[in-house]
């Protein structure tokens, strides 16, 4: 009995150690530009815009195109966070050798936080090279953005519908330009009820975050349909189980923390792990003219039937178009809109 729990314990400790090893010898970010094969592609001279770059993947993809040469903005809702975000950023770069983000040969900062006033940002902004749409909230308690909307539905698709139509024009003029949007693994476990988009008659917090990066990938398929020969590219990512503060509502009992901690160490992506599908999407030469497809750790994956309906996404933009106020049937730009909210 005694030897059985010995040899149950060493297994289980291998196991950890095997796993530990494993995860300490995952191919670097660099490794993984251009498709795993270690080209770094230089991104000066590249405008890009994340919104949710305070933490998580947003700010590990700051990071990473920031070192790549690009002038990055911080889209943000709170500045206060945003400005601690930069700080931190500034310090990482000088600790790995590079030069702290500044003005480049034309003036223009290289790391810029700018609240989501969007008609500030189209006017106040020449070009945008890259749109990367990365904020995201997941399984929080029934809550209301300020304009009424579900917030997981709002906040990880809503608003960033309206970002991107309403920065259209600019990506445009900037062409050739690119569109990246952040969903899930989890989509597959949603679906668009258009009896109660808005969670009025009932509310799940899985079913509602399943649901919102179903949206994303219908939004990217469908968007990716009437950007043809605008030489404007939109492609949708999974990043994986990645260790960020996403799960913020998710309640852990004390107890089991700290082996959730351990698992959470093991089996999830860090960060800078998670971000490497955006950055390529970003960057890479491999991607160039791709438009309207599904990636996960670099490399294109297949979709569930429901993520490709193609009357399904059109269904949806028009009950999105004729929900937010300021864009009329085309999806063009009607009217200036306040803010979108992240």
């Amino acid at each position: 009995m005694a030897a059985a729990a010995v040899a149950a314990l060493l297994a289980a400790l291998g196991g950890t150690l095997w796993l530990a090893a494993r995860r300490f010898v995952r191919p670097s970010v660099q490794q993984l530009q251009g498709g795993g094969n270690g080209k770094t592609v230089l991104m000066h001279g590249k405008t890009v815009l994340i919104t949710g770059a305070n933490s998580g993947l947003g700010r590990a993809t700051a990071a990473e195109l920031l070192r790549m040469g690009a002038r990055v903005i911080m889209g943000c809702r709170d500045r206060g966070r945003a400005e601690e975000a930069a700080a931190q950023l500034r310090r990482d770069l000088l600790l790995a050798g590079g030069p702290e983000p500044g003005p480049d040969a034309g003036g223009a900062e290289q790391l810029v936080i700018k609240e989501l006033d969007l008609a500030s940002l189209r006017s106040e902004e020449p070009r945008l090279d890259v749109l990367i749409n990365n904020a995201g909230i997941f399984h929080c308690p029934l809550m209301r953005t300020e304009d009424g909307f579900e917030m997981q539905f709002g906040v990880n698709h809503l608003g960033h519908f309206l970002l991107t139509n309403l920065l259209l024009g600019l990506l445009k003029s900037s062409a050739p330009s690119r569109i990246v949007v952040v969903s899930s693994k989890l989509y597959k476990y949603g679906d668009i009820n258009f009896e109660d988009l808005n969670s009025e008659q009932s509310y799940s917090k899985s079913f509602c975050y399943s649901r919102s990066k179903l949206a994303n990938i219908l939004f990217t398929r469908e968007l990716a349909r009437r950007l043809e020969g605008t030489n404007v590219t939109i492609n949708v990512l999974h990043p994986g189980v990645v260790r960020t503060n996403l799960g913020q509502y998710i309640h852990i009992p004390l107890l089991l923390k700290p082996l959730y901690h351990l698992v959470s160490w093991v089996f999830f992506k860090t960060p800078a792990e998670g971000a490497r599908t955006s950055i390529y999407l970003a960057s890479s030469p491999e991607v160039e003219g791709v438009s309207g497809k599904y990636f996960g750790d670099c490399k294109e994956e297949e979709l569930l039937p429901k993520a490709m309906d193609e009357s399904v996404a059109r269904k949806l933009w028009d009950a999105q178009v004729s929900t937010l106020n300021g864009l009329d049937a085309s999806g063009e730009l009607d009217q200036p809109l306040q803010r979108a909210r992240f």
